[in-house]
């Protein structure tokens, strides 16, 4: 074999295994954004920080992992109402979201044995005497 046919099947192999790579990716499944909505969460961010920054000012520890019971644990006071984000990052189909309203003193507890173990983001949205709060736990199940 000489130089010309060397360099030749270089190329021409390098080209297959390139185009492999494009049709393999272009096939592939599962890549998701973190949010369907990304834009329009990025623009409302100053608002995300304005409730984070409320939320610190409570100096209370709101959401709070049971590891023994398995379940998320909720110090509100009465009359708050939110929302609780269940968010599995990497599968969006088990996320899961639910409506939260306390109407009786003590803590709320929300089982959370039911989900897929693994890392979950739990992110609690609520309104508290007019104001807005958040705030977010990084789980292992």
């Amino acid at each position: 074999m000489n130089w010309g046919k060397g360099i030749l099947l270089s190329i021409i192999a390098f080209i297959g295994i390139i185009m492999t790579m494009v049709v393999i990716s272009v096939r592939m499944d599962g890549i998701e954004l973190v949010r369907d909505n990304y834009y329009e969460a990025e623009i409302k961010y100053q608002d995300q920080i304005d409730k984070e920054a409320s939320t610190l000012a409570l100096d209370r520890e709101v959401l709070r992992y049971d590891i023994q019971s398995k379940s998320m644990i909720l110090d509100l006071p009465v009359g708050a109402k939110g929302n609780l984000q269940l968010f599995r990052p990497s599968d969006a189909s088990l996320d899961k979201a639910l409506q939260i309203e306390i109407t009786e003193d003590g803590k709320k507890q929300v089982s959370m044995a039911d989900l897929k173990p693994g890392y979950w983001r739990v992110q609690l949205n609520w309104t508290e005497n007019g104001i807005e709060y958040y705030q977010e736990k990084k789980i292992t199940i």
